[in-house]
């Protein structure tokens, strides 16, 4: 569905029942709501999952006024007015990579409406590519060598109905005090980082500065987690709810 915030029209994706626990997940770099289409039949009988394409991003658009649009100030702007829409007043949150910068800046915006936040693949610093890439490469060796094939990118996943947008609203990232954001997060909060991806040492820098954190090494998984192990990453995130309780 397309919801309208301040001239720019938002895809969304809703699944789950309306009376159950809200997930809002916020996508990874260049990435769209698609990409959490293998975890979302995994969580819809416990959760109703509220996924946002960012503006610029997927199909999601842009207002006229170009720049000042590209914040995690409006980004979180916009997922409160989606969440507004459904009647939503807390949530969950899960986000992977890029959309745990967004997340956790979210979650320091906000904190008043997260109950609790799942952060993936997590850095408050500058992302080294290549690192990630060469890491993202052994870590699915690995998982061959121990059996465990290679699930498909959902369709979609990467596909923007403007490309020059999407790249623009990854700029966001840049715009933000992301460690000084950290200390804000008072909820409880897990970071889950695999052991090949270059963001684990910064994982643990922002668990240990994050007031009620902790933090899960995923063996032989590198950037992208969602993305590689759709089922590792939900049995993590369903641990962490569980742990909630």
């Amino acid at each position: 569905m397309r919801i309208e915030v301040d001239g720019a029209m938002l895809n969304v994706a809703v699944d789950g029942a309306e009376d159950a626990p809200v997930v809002l997940t916020w996508n990874g770099a260049m990435c769209t709501l698609r990409m959490w289409d293998a975890v979302v039949p995994k969580l819809n009988d416990q959760f109703r999952m509220i996924r946002i394409d960012t503006r610029g991003v997927g199909q999601s658009t842009v207002t006229t006024d170009a720049e000042s649009q590209y914040t995690f100030e409006q980004y979180a702007e916009d997922a409160n007015r989606v969440l507004d829409q459904f009647g939503v007043e807390r949530c969950h949150i899960w986000s992977m990579a890029w959309g745990s910068r967004a997340a956790l800046a979210y979650c320091s915006l906000y904190p008043q409406r997260v109950i609790s936040a799942a952060l993936f693949d997590a850095n408050t610093g500058p992302a080294d590519v290549a690192a990630q890439r060469e890491g993202g490469k052994k870590a699915m060796e690995l998982q061959l060598a121990a059996g465990i094939e290679r699930f498909p990118r959902p369709d979609g996943w990467n596909t923007h109905d403007n490309p020059q947008a999407a790249q623009r609203a990854m700029t966001a990232a840049g715009r933000i005090d992301l460690p000084g954001a950290v200390p804000r997060l008072t909820m409880p909060v897990l970071v889950a980082t695999g052991d090949h991806d270059p963001n684990l040492p910064p994982s643990r820098e922002l668990v240990a500065k994050a007031p009620n954190a902790s933090l899960v090494v995923m063996e032989n998984v590198g950037h992208g987690s969602v993305l590689q192990r759709p089922d590792l990453t939900t049995e993590i995130f369903l641990e962490f709810q569980a742990s909630l309780a």
